[in-house]
């Protein structure tokens, strides 16, 4: 009895790596169903557990059919319609389920897949791992890395752990309600799979999200302009649009619960991912402190807090930068930045030392409000400015020497 119990895990263990890759290579949803036709892994993991009933799954679109042996186990890997509409090679589909059954034995990965991917993600994030070493673990897992990713941290800890004051959740819920919340994930971005997904412990969950151009296409707006010359903030704009619409989908999903997220910037190379990983903890942990619960929490939204919590120099600087960026090509906006500050933002005693009118300095003052999203006449905002202008000083000079 206890044979059969172990051969029947190492069978669904088998079936969630032939899904996972299955799903990535032929770009299509797949799911596996045992000799009773229950659905025992999906691409999908909603269907999980469904009856599959072949006569009603055919007249929504077209499927492949591929069976699937492990010792005394047997099922069928069910293989869709492909996403992008290219017809798939019913024999291609055999002998990609054939080679990843293979691979996945070689590895011996069936026990420990999961743990695995989630080690090497957390590993990843902590800048444990070489590069050539995170490529290849990578590829073996079925994780693509070439794409340019940053981190979206997702804290569902009042979810995963949390039911009430005098309430427990049992470890097998825990697992659960996780697991729900990465297909959330999964469903929200339309993946293959979980891949990129790690579950961090404790509600935590990470997503490498691919944060080119391509990828973040569905959030992008023509008016978004990032003058930015650093790399490290490209496309956040969009990223924020993501990430605010997967908050929205997460606390649907999960019934209203409470969910902060935190994303980092897009750092490039594997060990950019580390660097992501920092922008996301820091912005999330100020950010729920600061600004509140069920908020998408990021460095450029976190206001002076940010120059104040966040302790790497380096960091306070890209954010200094790229706060004032919009005005990079603008000489004329940044002299009557820095003598409005000089003169303790007294508007006469500005445009007396600038040789202009006043409706001209009020003209100047609200094109930069215009620009950079952050006004002079705040108070708030203005510290931030007298900060970004301080830390770009103290940049130039250091580069100077």
């Amino acid at each position: 009895m206890r044979a059969l119990s172990l051969a029947s895990t190492r069978f669904v263990q088998l079936a969630n790596i032939v899904t996972a890759r299955v799903a990535e290579l032929l770009c299509a949803p797949v799911f596996v169903i045992d000799d009773q036709g229950t659905i025992l892994t999906s691409s999908d993991p909603y269907l999980v557990g469904l009856a599959f009933d072949w006569n009603q799954w055919k007249t929504v679109s077209q499927h492949l059919r591929i069976p699937l042996h492990y010792d005394t186990q047997v099922g069928e890997v069910v293989v869709g319609e492909s996403l992008n509409r290219e017809p798939i090679s019913p024999r291609l589909a055999q002998a990609l389920v054939e080679l990843v059954i293979n691979q996945a034995a070689i590895l011996d990965q069936l026990p420990n897949q999961q743990k695995f991917k989630n080690q090497l993600i957390y590993d990843l994030l902590h800048g444990r791992v070489q590069d050539e070493v995170a490529l290849r673990q990578a590829k073996d897992l079925g994780m693509d890395l070439s794409p340019p990713r940053a981190v979206i941290l997702v804290d569902a800890t009042d979810y995963v752990s949390k039911l009430g004051v005098r309430e427990t959740v049992s470890e097998a819920d825990k697992r659960r309600r996780t697991h729900l919340v990465i297909g959330s994930i999964v469903s929200f971005f339309h993946l293959p799979n979980d891949t990129i997904c790690a579950d961090l412990g404790g509600g935590e969950v990470a997503v490498l999200k691919a944060s080119n151009t391509k990828n973040l296409g569905s959030w992008a707006s023509h008016d978004d302009s990032d003058p930015s010359t650093n790399s490290s903030w490209a496309n956040l704009t969009a990223l924020r649009r993501a990430a605010d619409a997967l908050l929205a989908r997460l606390r649907s999903d999960t019934g209203g619960a409470s969910i902060n997220l935190g994303i980092g910037r897009y750092h490039p190379g594997i060990r950019g991912l580390a660097q992501s990983y920092q922008d996301a903890q820091a912005a999330l942990s100020l950010g729920s402190r600061l600004q509140g619960q069920n908020q998408v929490h990021c460095l450029g939204r976190l206001g002076v807090a940010a120059f104040v919590g966040v302790a790497d120099e380096a960091t306070k600087i890209d954010l200094a930068k790229y706060l004032l960026s919009p005005l990079d090509h603008e000489p004329d906006l940044l002299t009557t930045l820095d003598a409005f500050f000089a003169e303790d933002c007294c508007p006469s005693s500005t445009a007396k030392r600038l040789s202009i009118h006043r409706n001209t300095l009020s003209y100047r003052l609200g094109k930069i409000a215009s620009l950079t999203g952050l006004d002079p006449h705040r108070f708030d905002d203005a510290v931030q400015m007298r900060l970004c202008l301080l830390l770009r000083s103290l940049r130039s000079q250091s580069i100077k020497i």
